[in-house]
């Protein structure tokens, strides 16, 4: 009976799963970073130089 009742409660314990999701997310996140990189510079770069030229129109 006593054992029964640690199972049904172990099974039942959802304490760790936001922390395994959370995990499991930023594995993703960080992986597709990493296969994309270079798009992403790219990217970027594109972004950061149009900001350059629009702000010395400004000035």
């Amino acid at each position: 009976m006593w054992l029964k009742k640690e199972i049904i409660a172990f099974w039942n314990d959802e304490e760790g799963v936001t922390v395994i999701e959370i995990v499991l997310i930023l594995v993703v996140v960080i992986g597709l970073v990493l296969i994309f990189k270079s798009q992403i510079n790219t990217l970027l770069n594109n972004i950061f130089k149009q900001i350059n030229s629009k702000s010395k129109e400004v000035y």
